[in-house]
């Protein structure tokens, strides 16, 4: 071999070694989703590829599907690809990405089989009870995983804003508990993974939306959640984020486009006023930053006015809807996003699912504001909009029932006279039985320590949520009497549930591990809303209440074949009333049977309660 020909050679080996390096620089590092269903309504499918300046390669796909479009941003990190997947049955596709028409590296894709009947999946309603939980408080059913190699916040249950190590496991294993109580839905604040490096355990601060945080288990684990709370009708709602994702989101390091996010200057926080969204006079400047704005530095808010960003979040939705089989969703923050970018968010997914509920958090104190973002709400046709919002979350009424009770001596506004007030306002919703009630969450002082620890005061409070209209929503752990103050951080008022870990003196999970205290509280819960279950009066029933008089509020819920009368004392004092002004739902009823204490009570003159007290009668 002479000279020449070896340097050719060599010259063939080094061109070789730097086309097989430039490749493999390019193989796909990241594909989201990362598998899609065949058969679904919207056929579209975007596709992000993610690796080494894979902008320069051209995208073909096998099974003569159609690619309908490729989107490359200033990131060459990224290409977006949509294929058109109608009548494509569940198969094994396989992307192959080209450099001058010769295939540089190809990268598999599944579309699966969906299950049986998945677009008509039933939601929660009315006729259920949903139980908040935030896993990492609420028992620790696998204490290998309170660490992750990969997570940078390590488990450590003596610091009260750390990572305790609660899990899905733990909440399997207790779900004969959470039945016994009469809860039929479980809402659990996020489990996908959130890589803060401090306080990540309440997960709303997520570094990766495809990927339950390995301190609560795996995917497999959450989809292992849905099918055991399957096996007992039970429901399972994700608690979803479309606001914000956390700093420590693997985009965040490489954005696919300067749009991704909402930028500013320099840093620029929301300033939480959400009436200017429906406000006729606000200036865009307080619009902008309302919608713009960070809720908090350590999450960037995410841009839905850009295309690629809702599409990515859409499908990342209807994405753990299929896999996972859930049941609904409880959206974080709901009213923070670009509204008419959350419109379509809500419409594709309900396009997918018709009988998927949605709840969102809008949080606002007054029934308009509230009213508004109610799917046909006929306050935002005034604005030309729809929110296409199934369900909102009641917090007038959540202020209320945090007062109220704690009003003994009634005047013309306060004590039991709020309830009617925001019961009489209920027009303004277009379906009022499906919003939710609540006493208390996550975010809020529990209602124990509102109440001062009065049990009188709590069973007032659960009585008004099991019968009134609506989803009632109750938060771990005030069924035992938990309480907490959220005046002394987030810590206190989500404290670990007794029981939940290896160790605990206290079980509050069994009846014999219950103190005499929590067994008290356990006991009313129980009864009520396990009564609840079976009364379809309370679920889709008709209201008719009547204005309060020296502290006392009736009202009755009823359908054809049955009505309950529901009476509160919200006095210190024993009160009697008499039955004859409320012959109009009394009717021919006698009497009517106390449903917590089997006592029977005449209709035909007056009843008598005790002080702070209330009766839930099935008239008979």
């Amino acid at each position: 071999m002479n000279a020449t020909t070896l340097n050719h050679s060599i010259y063939k080996i080094i061109l070789l070694v730097l086309l097989f390096s430039a490749s493999a620089k390019a193989q796909v590092q990241k594909t989201e989703p990362p598998f899609w269903y065949a058969g679904m309504n919207n056929p579209e499918l975007q596709i992000m590829f993610y690796g080494k300046n894979i902008s320069q390669y051209e995208p073909t796909v096998s099974n003569n599907i159609t690619i309908k479009d490729i989107k490359k941003t200033e990131n060459p990190n990224y290409i977006f690809v949509t294929i058109d997947t109608k009548d494509i049955p569940a198969s094994e596709l396989v992307f192959s990405f080209k450099n001058k028409n010769k295939v540089a590296f190809t990268q598999k894709y599944s579309l699966k089989k969906r299950r049986e009947n998945s677009a008509q999946r039933k939601s929660f309603d009315a006729s259920d009870v949903m139980y908040l939980i935030m896993p990492d408080r609420f028992a620790n059913g696998n204490p290998k995983n309170d660490s992750d190699a990969s997570s940078t916040e390590k488990g450590n249950r003596q610091d009260p804003s750390g990572r305790h190590g609660g899990d899905i496991e733990g909440i399997i294993k207790n779900l004969d508990y959470i039945s016994s109580l009469g809860a039929t839905t479980i809402w659990n604040t996020p489990l996908n993974e959130d890589n803060d490096k401090q306080h990540s355990y309440h997960g709303y601060a997520q570094s990766d939306v495809y990927k339950i945080d390995p301190r609560y288990g795996t995917n497999e684990d959450y989809v292992r959640l849905a099918a055991e709370m399957h096996k007992k009708d039970m429901k399972l709602v994700m608690d979803y984020v479309t606001n914000h994702w956390g700093i420590t989101h693997w985009m965040i390091k490489d954005m696919p486009t300067k749009t991704w996010f909402n930028q500013f200057e320099t840093f620029t926080q929301t300033h939480h006023r959400r009436e200017v969204i429906t406000d006729i006079h606000a200036s865009k400047l307080d619009q902008e930053v309302c919608i713009d704005g960070w809720f908090v530095p350590s999450m960037p808010d995410l841009n839905l006015r850009n295309p690629l960003v809702a599409k990515y979040l859409t499908q990342n939705a209807i994405w753990w809807i299929e896999y996972a089989d859930l049941d609904g969703f409880r959206v974080d923050t709901y009213n923070y996003s670009d509204p008419a970018a959350m419109a379509n968010w809500a419409k594709a997914i309900t396009n997918e699912y018709p009988n998927f509920n949605i709840v969102g958090e809008i949080w606002m104190h007054n029934q308009a504001n509230l009213a508004f973002w109610q799917k046909d709400s006929k306050i935002g046709a005034i604005e030309n909009y729809n929110s296409n919002l199934p369900s909102v979350m009641d917090f007038t009424l959540h202020n209320q029932i945090g007062s109220a009770f704690n009003e003994s001596e009634a005047t013309w506004d306060n004590g039991m006279i709020k309830f009617y007030n925001n019961f009489a306002l209920d027009y303004l919703y277009p379906n009022p039985d499906n919003i939710l009630v609540f006493a208390e969450n996550h975010d809020t002082n529990r209602i124990n320590d509102v109440y001062k620890y009065d049990f009188a005061k709590y069973k007032l409070a659960m009585t008004l949520m099991a019968t009134v209209r609506g989803i009632p929503q109750l938060y771990y752990g005030s069924e035992i009497g938990m309480g907490g103050d959220k005046g002394k951080g987030d810590a206190d008022i989500r404290q670990d549930f007794p029981g939940g870990w290896n160790g605990d003196k206290n079980n509050a999970f069994t009846a014999a591990g219950r103190t005499t205290e929590q067994a008290k509280y356990f006991d009313f819960t129980s009864k009520l809303f396990k009564w609840r279950k079976s009364n379809e009066a309370v679920h889709f029933g008709k209201m008719t209440h009547y204005i309060p008089e020296n502290n006392t509020y009736v009202y009755f819920r009823y359908t054809d074949a049955k009505t309950v009368m529901v009476v509160f004392n919200n006095n210190a004092k024993e009160q009697s009333l008499k039955t004859n002004r409320f012959k109009e739902n009394i009717k021919n009823f006698k009497s009517g049977k106390d449903i917590l204490t089997g006592k029977t009570f005449d209709l035909t003159s007056e009843i008598t309660l005790e002080p702070k007290s209330a009766i839930v009668l099935e008239l008979e």
